[in-house]
């Protein structure tokens, strides 16, 4: 198809077609050998692009016309689609989204790890794409996003005040968000009545350039039992205030059986370094698991796709093969869900975890399920895991690690080589770094399974579960 480059004024390629699905969600296309990323289009399209900003490597740009409609392309369901970061793939056919996660893996395997490993078994796809997620934050702004219509609106006359998600790459802009179709309905119903009582009762929003306003961020979280926590974050400690919003939330949602305050007067938006304060209800939500029950605190990880979450432990129980004699080591352990879950099928169960809170949740945890087969240590998995580590808690005979997208450090690849399990299940939610991290092990352990699963639907993102071996 041919393409031509204008060179006057911004640089646009035009009649360009997108042939793959690439890394960040982002779609490419390929002119003259450079790599051309472009968001929100689909492979097949044929489209001109907008080059806006260019590397040595590739240039990153955005369709400006469409010439051609790819057979993938489906019509979105939200509204903010195009605007908000998230849900970049939601114009591609689901099945054709899978298509493109297992092909990820694949390629990373291939290309970053030059892998030798067995046919990729078929991605565990999602039964629901919409209202899947148990979790999601919003954010307070006195800098709404306007479009281009509102740009022309004059400033006293502008609404700016927003409750929704940060607009990619803009620290000081949120989008105002009508309807997500990330979590069940009660999460919207919330935030646009929190939103409108507080603009009625002139309780100010936050002006992360100032660092100052009452309202910062809601949090919103749901069970599959029927719990409904909230966490309204506060950035000014005002007694009034707080009881004002907090009575509102409470009376007009009796629905909610967690509801929290938190007063973060930092300058950044983590909260987990601070205490929530229990204004109504029950300390925590639970979740049920095959028979097993989680208790989550405000502070607590859990897998945002609680449906999904079962897949994901399923096989990763599965590819452990346990028998009930082995000892497990259960690597960045988190809230200890994985070690509890498998539990009943081992001999012995050690969970690492770098965050104390986390494992007090873990051990919880396996109280509340009378699991007695399971001991939590925290600290940096580096320091942790060593050869006296291993002397005193036994040689593990089956290791099962999920780190943090980063991967795992290279002294903890060390160790567990040292180790020498049977068995590594490798749970990774980079299959990048993962490929990265199976290559340095490639000469002492065999893939044996890969198995793909889908846990954020419209996403690019892929959880991967891995089955080594010891040769």
């Amino acid at each position: 198809m041919g393409r031509k480059v204008k060179n006057e004024g911004p640089l646009i390629l035009e009649n360009v077609e997108i042939i793959d699905a690439g890394a960040e969600g982002k779609a490419i296309a390929r002119v003259n050998e450079m790599v051309v990323f472009v968001p929100f289009v689909v492979p097949g399209d044929v489209v001109d692009i907008r080059i806006v900003s260019r590397k040595r490597r590739f240039f990153e740009g955005r369709a400006v016309k469409f010439h051609k409609f790819s057979d993938m392309r489906v019509d979105p369901v939200c509204s903010h689609f195009g605007i908000c970061g998230g849900c970049k793939w939601q114009v591609m056919d689901y099945s054709r989204q899978l298509y493109y996660k297992q092909k990820q893996v694949q390629d990373n395997f291939s290309r970053i790890g030059h892998l030798e490993f067995p046919g990729i078994m078929p991605i565990k796809g999602a039964a629901h794409t919409e209202y899947y997620r148990n979790k999601l934050e919003y954010t307070f702004s006195t800098h709404r996003w306007l479009t281009d219509e509102e740009m022309n609106i004059p400033p006293e006359a502008r609404d700016m005040n927003a409750l929704g998600f940060h607009i990619p790459g803009m620290f000081d802009r949120v989008l105002d968000i009508q309807h997500c179709y990330l979590q069940s309905n009660i999460s919207n119903r919330i935030r646009l009545a929190l939103k409108d009582f507080a603009i009625n009762r002139q309780i100010s929003f936050y002006n992360i350039r100032n660092f100052e306003g009452d309202l910062r961020n809601l949090i919103v979280r749901n069970s599959n039992t029927g719990d409904l926590m909230v966490i309204v974050v506060f950035g000014t400690d005002d007694p009034g205030r707080i009881e004002t919003v907090m009575r509102f939330v409470s009376d007009r949602f009796p629905e909610i059986t967690s509801l929290f305050y938190v007063v973060n007067q930092k300058h950044n938006d983590t909260i987990n370094d601070l205490i929530p304060v229990l204004y109504s209800g029950i300390p925590h939500m639970t979740e049920a698991m095959d028979g097993l029950e989680f208790r989550i605190g405000p502070l607590s990880f859990f897998q945002t796709n609680s449906v999904q979450a079962l897949e994901l432990y399923t096989i990763t129980r599965e590819f452990a093969g346990l028998t009930g004699t082995e000892t497990v080591y259960d690597l960045y352990t988190g809230t200890g869900t994985i070690a509890n879950f498998i539990a009943h099928r081992a001999g012995r169960v050690v969970g690492i975890e770098y965050v104390e809170p986390a494992v007090r949740d873990a051990r919880m945890n396996s109280e509340l399920n009378a699991i007695s087969n399971t001991v939590f240590y925290s600290g940096d998995m580096a320091k942790v895991l060593t050869s006296e580590f291993i002397m005193s808690n036994g040689k593990p005979d089956v290791v099962i690690t999920d780190p943090p997208r980063a991967g795992m450090h290279e002294k903890v690849i060390k160790s567990i080589l040292e180790a020498a399990p049977q068995k590594i299940v490798y749970v990774s939610c980079n299959p990048a770094t993962q490929a990265r991290d199976i290559s340095l092990m490639a000469a002492q352990y065999r893939i044996s399974k890969v198995q793909p699963v889908d846990m954020f639907p419209h996403t690019h993102h892929v959880e991967n579960v891995c089955l080594l071996e010891l040769r």
